[in-house]
């Protein structure tokens, strides 16, 4: 079986962030860490070299493919920011991700430009709410 190649590393979280460009994307950057560190409690770890991930969880799917992952986590790619969300894959949150703004989804990801093209009160919620989902379905 194939193991992942994103793991937690030593790399600086501070360091990451302080050399993204343009400035406003830092600026979002710095915001999306300090929210996502105020709902977590967790300290940021980068991902590999690109991806900021809080907090970490055990998963184990019926084909026997198991590893470790974040509960949420971000990354200023150069097309948009892309925030990591796994628990948001069940459609539970469907109805509120569609009041956040401009955005893009995918399985376990949400897109979008710059943070002033959402809302961050409801992309706060769906953090929340990813986490819960996360922590619910893999506990033990």
């Amino acid at each position: 079986m194939a193991e992942l190649k994103t793991k937690p590393t030593d790399l600086s979280v501070d360091a990451f962030i302080d050399a993204i460009e343009p400035e406003w994307k830092k600026e979002d950057s710095q915001k999306i860490l300090k929210l996502m560190k105020k709902i977590t409690s967790e300290n940021p770890v980068m991902w590999g070299s690109a991806i900021v991930g809080f907090g970490s969880y055990h998963y184990r799917y019926k084909s026997g493919r198991e590893g470790d992952w974040f509960l949420t986590g971000f990354s200023p790619r150069k097309q948009s920011m892309t925030l990591y969300m796994a628990g948001c894959n069940d459609g539970s949150q469907d109805e509120l991700i569609k009041k956040l703004g401009k955005y893009k989804k995918s399985v376990g990801c949400l897109y979008f430009k710059k943070l002033t093209d959402i809302d961050v009160l409801i992309l706060e919620e769906i953090i929340e709410k990813s986490i819960e989902s996360l922590k619910s379905s893999y506990e033990g």
